[in-house]
């Protein structure tokens, strides 16, 4: 990611929910080091912001819905989040859960794009999103696997107005200029029930002790490290819960 702050229409958030809540904050604590701040507020049930020294670097919380799956979401920010609600609509997308405010924190609108991958909206109130991205132990790239690369391309350029970066063998998504994330193609890499879905990478200094940590941890490999052909070195895992994120080498931004 070559921005360093949230950029309207780029990511700004990345939050997990999970099924045990508790078990999560140690597996991550261990695994980036985070230090754990959990919100008192009973509406918000546990709710954690996740920070590397005093940045807030992502978010851990509860299963809110029975129908929710364990697994990470990444939130994009918007200037007007009723705006950017019926721009998804317009574009195929479905809204499923706002635009509602969060406190004075902000305006969140949980959305589908029209092959089923979930994303949120995030209208920033007194709260913009995290406050260092690529930094070790942060958000750095964002990436959406689906199976329908053109449909993905002409929603996503509408509704956020990406430039679009592509070679035959993957997408790079980019604002004014500067890359921020990807996509690739779900055929033939992917099971068949595994929905389309957006995954955050996280900067580390080294993938493969990252990788051998969370393994020790209780985390499962879906792609070792490996380093790509002009492109930094990566490994995706997935967390004893269940839920997918990658992590790249520090340093290696797209």
């Amino acid at each position: 990611m070559e921005f360093d702050k949230p950029v309207v229409g780029g990511p700004c958030w990345a939050e997990l929910g999970t099924s045990d809540l508790q078990a999560a904050k140690r597996f991550y604590g261990e695994v980036f080091g985070w230090r754990c701040e959990t919100d008192p507020r009973e509406e918000l049930r546990g709710y954690t912001v996740v920070h590397l020294g005093d940045a807030a670097v992502a978010g851990l919380g509860p299963l809110y819905r029975p129908s929710q799956p364990v697994a990470w979401s990444v939130t994009f920010a918007v200037g007007d989040a009723d705006a950017a609600a019926n721009k998804v609509a317009q574009a195929g997308g479905t809204v499923i859960r706002g635009p509602i405010d969060v406190f004075d924190e902000g305006r969140l609108t949980v959305a589908l794009d029209p092959s089923g991958a979930a994303f949120h909206l995030w209208q920033a109130g007194d709260f913009c999103g995290a406050d260092v991205f690529n930094r070790p132990g942060s958000l750095g790239w964002v990436e959406l696997a689906t199976r329908d690369i053109k449909r993905a391309r002409d929603f996503y350029t509408s509704v956020f107005g990406w430039s679009v970066n592509a070679s035959e063998w993957y997408t790079q998504w980019g604002l004014h200029g500067e890359d921020f994330g990807g996509m690739t193609s779900m055929h033939g890499r992917f099971p068949a029930d595994v929905p389309p879905h957006w995954l955050p990478y996280f900067a580390v200094e080294d993938v493969d002790a990252t990788a051998e940590v969370a393994l020790r941890a209780g985390a499962k490999a879906l792609q070792e490290p490996t380093s790509v052909p002009d492109g930094p070195r990566i490994a995706v895992l997935r967390d004893p819960q269940g839920a997918a994120f990658g992590v790249y080498q520090a340093g290696q931004e797209g």
